[in-house]
């Protein structure tokens, strides 16, 4: 009687553990990064690059990724393998996509592999929140919204080879968007530094920017190159 009762409590517990596990992924994450990262910096350095096979983009800050995060620093990722990118979902976005978010990795490509990549690392751990298409539209938005390149200028930062002041790029882009970002440098051809990447963050709705709550880790230094493009 103890044995078939025991049986029972096992099975009850393996059919009652999905339902746990399920609803403890309801709240997968805490908040996005939304990413954009300088073409110049990107081909600037000793890997170089590639464009893409409609041509040299735009010389403007191109999308990298809108990637789910916990306010611990850590990140899931390939959260769904039964949700594959689907280039037909996007269909209507293709052609904005290629102008705001180009691949310049190596070899040329069309766009669709980062796209690919970006959905089923990154995409797929929002889906609580937005669907497929959702999360291309959602970031092509906030490009529009942020035109990062329209607030350095603004400021007299420009894509020109020259060295400006971290806290001058950090404080332009904040003015310009009321929120603080986080500002990734990577190394040129001579060791340079120079602007890569701006993070900015967005609440877990993706409806809007935000404070982030936690920064990546990472150091610039005090002075950094804006590259031309």
């Amino acid at each position: 009687m103890k044995l078939l009762h025991a049986s029972l409590c096992l099975i009850s517990l393996l059919l009652v553990l999905p339902s746990i596990f399920a609803a403890s992924s309801t709240k997968d994450f805490d908040f996005f990064y939304f990413v954009q990262q300088w073409p110049g910096s990107y081909c600037d350095t000793q890997k170089s690059c590639c464009y893409p096979t409609s041509g040299k983009p735009a010389a403007d800050f191109g999308i990298h990724g809108l990637w789910p995060n916990y306010k611990d620093g850590t990140y899931p990722s390939n959260c769904d393998a039964t949700k594959p990118f689907v280039s037909s979902t996007i269909s209507d976005l293709i052609s904005s996509m290629k102008q705001n978010w180009p691949t310049l990795a190596c070899p040329s490509g069309s766009g669709e592999a980062f796209w690919e990549h970006e959905w089923e690392k990154h995409g797929t751990c929002s889906e609580s929140v937005i669907n497929q298409h959702e999360y291309f539209q959602t970031s092509l938005n906030l490009k529009q919204k942020t035109n990062l390149l329209g607030a350095l200028t603004k400021a007299g930062i420009n894509p020109d080879g020259n060295s400006y002041s971290l806290e001058s790029i950090r404080e332009s882009i904040k003015e310009s968007t009321g929120f603080t970002p986080w500002i990734e440098c990577n190394r040129d051809g001579s060791g340079n530094s120079q602007l890569y990447q701006v993070y900015l963050c967005v609440d877990r709705s993706a409806s809007g920017l935000i404070e982030c709550p936690v920064f990546p880790r990472g150091k610039c230094g005090t002075e950094i190159e804006f590259p031309s493009f």
